[in-house]
């Protein structure tokens, strides 16, 4: 195979370029050199495509990176991302502060506000994808492996420090927890922003249940559009000299689908946590290098759960969690949320002194109903000093703490398995509560099937009766908490299960006696809210989608993560639902509350 030159474009980007888009600006003062295609040869002799950008003068510097299948030639203002572009500069134009936004990339860092802090920016094109040649198999092992060995080529130029960093959104935030897990010897430090750690768990099945409504939508639309071998067919770049954002070969759609893995087929074939999963998955007691994971309240369905756990798992001695709100990667790029990574990298890439290990390991956003949004810390996770409150489901629908007297006589609510369920109501607080942490929900649950899914929701209901909910990552309306689980795979491993937060094996299926109860634990995904005395509290338990009538669209609440997929739900067709509540049976939520 021959190999590629080292540089394939250089240029020089100063002060006065003008910017290829409307919503751009003129790039600030200062010049940063641009070098494309540096060919990154793999142990197989594949050679990944990397673009660097660093000043012109001085060094040696710190490496900020990132490698994934968006293409690092596609603009973020152009093609399938020029719509949530225009969006996020216009509802927050403070994001392009001291940039022109014409070298930005889909939840990547943006070199023009980094590289004069010091900072030098690799975006790679991961195997298969954009520039890189190869069989594009998004979040293997041998991706991963890929980003280890192109950590260490970034960390053994002459002008890098010998530190390379690791930050992004999303996809890029999901495969820093991977390659954190094989240690690579010049990764310094992570930012995992709104990710992923478990393939299986945080990502295509929730609960044993198929997540396809996003993965259907995403894959074909952001990554397969992006394959490299495109070429005239795919997406343009002004960044190179060809035009071509996904390579100068245009392969025909046989030759396209052989050097593709079929991922959509192969998460419908898995449908149990297996090898395939799990060489997806982080090994998080691995991970040792300082990390700062940042979590969205919002992100319910994908970006959440796995910065918790990450945060929680991690063997790393230095490590922090922090917890926003707001639209999913826009925190990435406000000048806060920018603030936050450059104290942080400050710290851990250049080795300054500064104040970042003064701050709590746990800091977070408290929703509240009434008084916006506060700011409030804690030193781990779950937080010192959480009271665990057990809240009964009792008839007819009703919530009830369960320090007021143990759980009345026995009730039954039934409802179609694809249906919308019951919802359970608490009376009207007392006082005010507050609830911080991971939520789970101990059912009863009796079937004429088979199987059956439950799909929990905790709600809130103000005083006169309307719904307190908040901005989601993905969603402009979403509850306090969802939690999934296929009645068939209640399995829990005891050594990994925790008191607030079971842990499914999801590893083989146990068909239901039809009308026989079952008790099952089902994992809520953590939640930050704080309720005035006179609200109330509620569990929706159903057989489908959490979704309320919305004047502006046909429902809100599940976002894009919908689980309908018919082959998938094929058990639960004109299957009844009992959920049993009372003193033999007593089902019930457990939440965390706290004092702030």
């Amino acid at each position: 195979m021959s190999r590629a030159p080292e540089v394939a474009a250089r240029e020089v980007v100063t002060a006065g370029q003008r910017a290829r888009t409307k919503t751009t600006k003129e790039p600030a003062a200062g010049a940063l050199g641009v070098e494309r295609d540096h060919a990154v040869v793999m142990d197989d002799g594949v050679a990944l495509r990397a673009d660097v950008f660093r000043p012109l003068e001085g060094g040696p510097w710190p490496v900020i990176m990132s490698l994934g299948p968006y293409g690092k030639g596609l603009p973020f203002f152009e093609g399938v991302f020029a719509e949530r572009y225009e969006r996020l500069v216009t509802e927050r134009p403070e994001v392009l502060d001291g940039s022109s936004g014409s070298h930005l990339c889909w939840e990547t860092v943006d070199p023009e506000q980094w590289v004069p802090l010091g900072y030098a920016v690799v975006r790679v094109d991961s195997r298969g994808a954009g520039r890189s040649a190869g069989r594009l198999d998004i979040l293997s092992s041998r991706e991963v492996r890929d980003y280890s060995l192109a950590i260490e080529w970034a960390g053994t130029r002459p002008w890098c420090n010998g530190r390379v960093g690791l930050a992004g959104v999303s996809y890029y935030a999901i495969n820093q927890w991977l390659v954190a897990s094989l240690r690579p010897p010049h990764l310094a430090a992570i930012i995992p922003w709104e990710g992923a750690a478990d393939h299986y768990r945080d990502m295509t099945h929730h609960g044993g249940i198929l997540s396809n409504g996003f993965f259907d939508g995403w894959y074909p639309r952001q990554v397969r559009s992006m394959q490299h071998g495109l070429g005239a067919r795919g997406p343009k770049s002004p960044w190179v000299p060809d035009g071509l954002a996904s390579g100068p070969e245009t392969l025909d759609e046989g030759d396209l689908h052989r050097l593709r893995a079929d991922y959509l087929a192969e998460i419908r074939s898995h449908a149990f946590d297996d090898a395939w999963h799990q060489e997806r998955s982080a090994s998080l007691e691995r991970i040792d290098v300082p990390l700062l994971s940042a979590a969205n309240w919002g992100g319910l369905g994908l970006h959440s759960r796995g910065n918790f756990e990450g945060f929680a798992q991690a063997a790393s001695a230095a490590k922090w969690l922090d917890v926003h709100t707001g639209r999913h990667e826009e925190a990435f790029y406000t000048p806060a949320g920018r603030e936050l990574q450059r104290l942080f990298f400050d710290r851990f890439l250049l080795g300054r002194t500064n104040d970042w290990e003064r701050r709590d390991p746990v800091s977070f956003v408290v929703r509240d109903a009434e008084r916006g949004e506060l700011r409030a810390g804690g030193a781990a996770w779950p937080l010192p000093g959480t009271r665990w409150e057990r809240w009964w489901l009792e008839g007819p629908r009703r919530l009830r703490r369960a320090g007021d007297g143990p759980p009345a006589d026995s009730g039954r609510v039934s409802f179609s398995a694809g249906g919308e369920g019951a919802t359970f109501v608490s009376d009207p607080l007392d006082a005010p509560l507050t609830i911080v942490g991971p939520v789970s929900a101990s059912l009863h649950a009796a079937s004429s099937g088979t199987d059956a899914d439950l799909f929990c929701t905790l709600r809130a209901l103000r005083p006169d009766g309307s719904e307190v909910d908040f901005r989601g990552a993905n969603d402009p309306r979403a509850p306090l908490s969802q939690g999934w689980l296929r009645l068939s795979q209640r399995e829990q491993d005891p050594r990994r299960s925790l008191p607030w937060r079971p842990w499914h094996t999801h590893r083989t299926r146990m068909p239901l006696r039809p009308r026989a109860a079952y008790e099952a634990e089902v994992e809520l995904w953590p939640t930050c809210v704080r309720l005035g005395a006179g609200c109330r509290l509620a569990l929706s338990v159903g057989g489908s989608d959490f979704g309320r009538p919305d004047a502006v669209g046909p429902f809100y609440g599940s976002g894009p993560f919908r689980h309908d997929d018919p082959d998938d739900r094929a058990e639960t067709s004109g299957v009844t639902v009992d959920l049993l509540t009372g003193a033999r049976v007593p089902s019930s939520v457990l939440l965390p509350v706290v004092d702030l």
